[in-house]
């Protein structure tokens, strides 16, 4: 299909197309209307990092995942539930949606609610809840430090005051217990060490080789070596600082180690000893030590935790909304016109597509190898009693676009074989209901007009017509002549209102209409009718009989009437292709019933007339030749070129 053939279909069926947009469009306004409204509730707040950020032990998180980790902290279930339990009334999951706006530290919170108030009411909420849980999710990363120092707060407390009872009391097995406690606690604060110079060593493996830490200068390690990164120099700086703070802790649960050891191995002589006591005092003021380092531990990583706090601050509130942000009513009726155009441009390129029937001139011609000779426009049928105005339109109508069209027609038949006149035609079609009959006889109309003896024969003896068309008795005709019992003076019958025309009537229908058509008496009875006429058309059964065939090879040639748009390709080529194998003589093609004002089937041309695109041809009425009086100048010049058309046609025959 080209892109003329693609616009043609398209006009075609433009009213389906359209119908198919207003119905799509229909159906999408009224889903849209009956959809619960929603709106849409907004709140901005801002992320501000902490005031002093350090990377040190307790770091936590950078600017961008910080602001990734609150905008999914606000859609979890525990915050969602947490804000129905304080609004009254549920929050649902996938209701509240947090985006941060693009290259800044803002977080947008949206909220979509059937309820406009509600909408407005989470959005707030939720931020509210965030923002009193700030402090207590950042709370978490300390929680372990936190915990490891209370804890070493509590056992030096505890230490402290076993030492106490020890100088009182001087007991042998008070100091064997308390031996075993340092123990632990000395051995606890070597695997910090431990684990710091490991951490260490993963930044910079040089640093094990060193036996006093504090001897690394990292300054001169960023100035000298260039091989760390600031974060690395500040990630050791860090360690360093605590090693610093545990080393002399750890030194001193050594000497509190070796006091106790040396006290325990001198207790069983002398547990009098002054020594002993001062051993002791010596074991408790170290323990105090501890106690002051650890509280003043405890302090540093409160302040850590104060510094390394982000502040979150709301700076707009939601509002309530007043315009719902769906359905939206013109939208999805746009929506719908769109799919229904799809839809429906689809089914109708779908019918085309499955469409087998000859449509245009160029594809009846490629098809059927058979050029088109004429274009008839589709005729309506009038009710009187007695005659069927279709068979004898022509007659009526002379000056209609119509009878113009059946001109063409003579014309063409007139020129499809010069040098080997035709003058017996014969009429078929591939179906039924196709009009050859209508065809047939205002052709023999339109040759009688020209001034020829013309003669109508029905050799439809199956389902005969003309005698219908021209209003006459069927007792006798063509049937009684090819049987002997007539003579062609008998049946010939003349039509009074068309000057040399004359017709034969089908006459008595007989069993075998194919064996008459075809016997040696029907071949006689067309010489006998070619010396008194001058044109012999021959109205024949469809080819979906053998009458057709069998009258062809008896003729000078062959009209084949289609209707487009109703034919099937195949149906018409099938019988075209038996008449070629009988080596039949097929004139051309007639085109019949082409509707009015729809030129889609004949490829967007006027084939009716030459003169419908410069006169007012009318086909409204159906009146007696005689009865027609021209009026005004347009009617005056149309019956002017009309005479003129046919005294021209009967000049030429002549």
């Amino acid at each position: 299909m080209d892109v003329k053939q693609v616009f043609s279909t398209i006009k075609h069926w433009l009213w389906l197309i359209i119908l198919g947009c207003v119905i799509g469009a229909g159906i999408g306004y009224y889903i849209s209307v009956r959809q619960t409204p929603i709106y849409q509730a907004q709140a901005r707040f801002v992320i501000l990092p902490a005031a002093q950020t350090t990377y040190d032990y307790y770091s936590y998180l950078n600017n961008q995942d910080l602001i990734d980790t609150y905008a999914q902290l606000l859609t979890t279930e525990e915050l969602l539930f947490q804000a129905s339990e304080a609004l009254g009334f549920p929050v649902r999951k996938g209701q509240a949606t947090a985006t941060q706006v693009d290259d800044t530290k803002f977080v947008v919170l949206t909220v979509k609610d059937p309820d406009p108030f509600k909408a407005a009411t989470i959005a707030n909420g939720l931020v509210e809840i965030m923002i009193s849980q700030n402090e207590k999710l950042q709370s978490v990363q300390f929680e372990a430090a936190e915990k490891n120092l209370q804890t070493r707060i509590d056992q030096a407390e505890e230490q402290i005051g076993i030492l106490e009872a020890q100088i009182t009391q001087m007991s042998g097995e008070m100091l064997q217990t308390q031996i075993e406690s340092v123990q632990v606690q000395m051995d606890d604060v070597q695997a910090q060490v431990n684990n710091l110079k490991t951490d260490m060593a993963q930044i910079f493996p040089g640093s094990l080789a060193v036996e006093n830490i504090s001897q690394i200068d990292l300054e001169s390690l960023s100035n000298d070596l260039g091989l760390l990164t600031e974060e690395e120099i500040a990630q050791l700086t860090a360690y360093k600082t605590k090693l610093d703070e545990i080393m002399p802790i750890l030194e001193l649960y050594q000497e509190i180690y070796t006091e106790l050891v040396v006290l325990g191995q001198t207790s069983g002589t002398s547990a009098r000893d002054p020594n002993d006591l001062e051993r002791l005092k010596t074991t408790l003021n170290l323990y105090q030590q501890i106690y002051i380092a650890s509280i003043n531990n405890l302090e540093t990583l409160k302040l850590a935790k104060a510094q390394n706090t982000p502040t979150v601050m709301q700076v707009e509130t939601a509002v309530k909304p007043t315009v719902p942000i769906s359905p939206k009513p013109m939208q999805t009726a746009m929506l719908g016109a769109a799919i229904g155009l799809f839809i429906t441009a689809a089914l109708v390129f779908l019918i085309e597509f499955l469409d087998d029937t000859l449509k245009t001139p160029d594809e009846i011609k490629a098809v059927l190898e058979t050029p088109v000779i004429g274009f008839i426009g589709e005729l309506k049928h009038n009710n009187r009693k007695g005659e069927d105005a279709l068979g004898v339109y022509v007659a009526k109508n002379p000056r209609s676009p119509v009878a113009e069209a059946f001109r063409s027609l003579r014309t063409n038949l007139e020129y499809s074989s010069v040098d080997d006149p035709v003058k017996t035609v014969l009429v078929t079609s591939s179906g039924e209901s196709e009009g050859k009959s209508t065809v047939a006889a205002n052709l023999a109309i339109v040759e009688a007009q020209s001034g020829k003896a013309v003669v109508i024969i029905d050799a439809d003896m199956r389902r005969p017509k003309v005698h219908v068309q021209f209003n006459k008795p069927n007792r006798m005709g063509l049937s009684d002549v090819v049987t002997g019992k007539l003579g062609l003076d008998d049946v010939i019958k003349t039509y009074d209102q068309v000057e040399n025309l004359s017709l034969i009537t089908c006459g008595t229908i007989p069993p075998n209409p194919a064996e008459l058509l075809g016997s040696e008496r029907m071949s006689q009875t067309l010489k006998d009718l070619k010396k008194r006429f001058d044109i012999i058309i021959i109205d024949t059964p469809p080819m979906i009989v053998s009458d057709a065939q069998i009258l062809s090879s008896k003729v000078d040639g062959l009209v084949y009437v289609i209707i487009p748009g109703q034919t099937r390709a195949i149906t018409a080529r099938r019988p075209l292709e038996e008449l070629r194998r009988i080596e039949a003589k097929v004139l051309g093609v007639v085109a019949n019933k082409i509707p009015k004002n729809r030129d889609y089937y004949y490829g967007g041309y006027n084939y009716y007339s030459p003169y419908s695109n410069h006169y007012s041809y009318h086909t409204e009425s159906v009146v007696p030749n005689v009865d027609i009086e021209p009026s005004g100048k347009k009617v005056t010049q149309l019956g002017t070129v009309f005479d003129k058309y046919q005294r021209r046609d009967t000049e030429n025959q002549k």
